[in-house]
């Protein structure tokens, strides 16, 4: 079929899902994106479709950084399929741009050249994926030719839609609301949410699953932890918040990504009350930080029972415990739990 590039990564999506369905495929894809799940998804479809025939092992092609080089590549591309009409070759995690000019060069001329009867995926999980516009032959190369196809983080209501119809397939019911807690106490991936909902499926006895089953099974991310601490926090529920810092510090959390996830959740919550005060609700507070529907309506609720001076103060005591923790010999779990006592203090000021 002639050679069509995506303009947008939202094209190349839509344009692969044509292609699947139609059974006429791009020369070039180029999949990149943080949903692993997605994209090894579509891999393994896009696979079979190729490779599903009797002669399948032979006409696929798989190289990763360590044995791709350019004579390597092009071998499979001069490689005929065989009781099949394409050859596929796929890439895994190599950033052509940071190959030598050379090579460069040798695959800009590759990639421009891909015969009909293949076609060649170059697949991004650990490397980041980006077009580096000043090695202007190879970027134009994959402009020109490649179809990119971006998984992207799913929104909320995607991916309540899509954990409601994995619980249905297991034969359970699941309320919205639980689904956007469940997002909200994981990562909010697909690879995450996964096993998750099978464990949960597989642990609830009941035809509809509820909030105790997720906390049965699931453990909570380390957002959702120090967010709940945060909150225990703002709402002066100091020992609940001892306890799960402690929590934290026996599973060997690092004090740092501790201390910056609830400084993170201090400026949210002075954002609240900011937007609060100037007569704005819920949807700007999402809108200005990034915050699913779940947690930023916990976090309206906080900022509704703390005062602005709490709010403003929080901020300032956990940017004085990052430079404390960075420039003193103290023990960080000690400032962690001062930093507690201490925002403790301030909100019983008011």
């Amino acid at each position: 079929m002639a050679r069509q590039t995506a303009q947008t990564p939202d094209d190349g999506l839509q344009r692969l899902k044509a292609d699947l369905k139609n059974g006429e495929f791009q020369n070039f894809y180029i999949f990149c994106g943080e949903e692993a799940y997605l994209r090894e998804h579509y891999l393994r479809m896009l696979t079979g479709k190729l490779t599903g025939g009797p002669a399948g092992a032979f006409n696929e092609h798989r190289f990763s950084a360590e044995q791709l080089t350019p004579e390597a590549f092009s071998e499979a591309l001069e490689a005929m399929p065989m009781m099949a009409e394409r050859t596929f070759i796929r890439v895994d995690d190599v950033d052509l741009f940071k190959l030598p000019e050379a090579q460069r060069t040798q695959y800009a001329q590759l990639l421009s050249d891909i015969p009909d009867y293949c076609c060649v995926v170059f697949s991004y999980d650990t490397v980041e994926f980006k077009i580096n516009g000043t090695m202007k032959k190879l970027a134009e190369a994959v402009r020109k030719n490649a179809c990119v196809v971006e998984f992207k983080r799913q929104s909320e209501r995607e991916l309540a839609a899509w954990i409601a119809r994995h619980f249905r397939a297991a034969g359970k019911d699941i309320s919205d609301e639980l689904c956007r807690y469940l997002i909200f106490i994981t990562d909010g991936m697909m690879t995450t949410l996964g096993p998750e909902i099978q464990k949960v499926a597989n642990y609830c006895t009941t035809p509809a699953v509820a909030r105790s089953d997720i906390d049965a099974m699931v453990t909570p991310a380390l957002k959702a932890r120090t967010f709940d601490i945060s909150n225990a926090i703002a709402g002066g529920e100091y020992e609940r918040a001892l306890t799960g810092l402690r929590e934290l510090f026996a599973m060997q959390e690092d004090c740092n990504l501790i201390l910056g996830a609830i400084g993170s959740q201090m400026r949210r919550l002075h954002y609240a009350k900011t937007i609060m005060a100037c007569g704005k609700g819920q949807d700007v507070l999402m809108e200005l930080t990034g915050l699913k529907s779940y947690p930023a309506g916990l976090t309206m609720t906080a900022a509704r029972r703390a005062s602005e001076g709490f709010c403003r103060r929080s901020v300032e005591l956990c940017l004085q415990t990052d430079v404390r923790m960075k420039t003193s010999y103290d023990d960080p779990e000690r400032l962690l739990e001062l930093l507690v006592v201490e925002l403790a203090q301030e909100a019983r000021r008011g």
